[in-house]
């Protein structure tokens, strides 16, 4: 059975930092595109960040730039969230996500719809 296992989340308070990890368990990721997504009891899930097959190329949303940085460990098989100077509007259902399917070298996939593979979630939340 593909899965992935989780683990990071909590509470912090606002301006602090947290780091999200999702380690391979059944399946290697090692030739999958990979991302984070969030999702809130209003909103659907949204891209967070995302990193390429090879780990050079990643992206992130325009409310997370500058302050979450996505990397991926390929000899641990490990993606990771780092978020740091965290805000409020933060809290959420993190995700982790695999394409699960063949993904080209060096490109971010950017949608819900492109994953086959999604962790359980982890929540976090920050308080003001």
């Amino acid at each position: 059975q593909e899965h992935v296992v989780k683990s990071g989340g909590g509470l912090v308070q606002a301006g602090g930092s947290l780091r999200l990890s999702c380690a391979a368990s059944g399946r290697s990721f090692s030739n999958d595109a990979m991302a984070w997504f969030r999702q809130t009891p209003s909103t659907g899930r949204e891209f967070v960040a995302g990193i390429s097959r090879n780990g050079d190329n990643f992206e992130s949303a325009d409310s997370v730039k500058g302050r979450f940085t996505i990397s991926r460990d390929k000899v641990t098989d490990t993606l990771f969230l780092q978020m740091n100077s965290l805000k409020p509007e933060d809290t959420a259902v993190y995700y982790c996500a695999a394409r699960g399917k063949p993904s080209l070298l060096a490109y971010v996939y950017p949608h819900e719809r492109e994953y086959n593979i999604w962790g359980q979630g982890t929540q976090v939340t920050v308080s003001s």
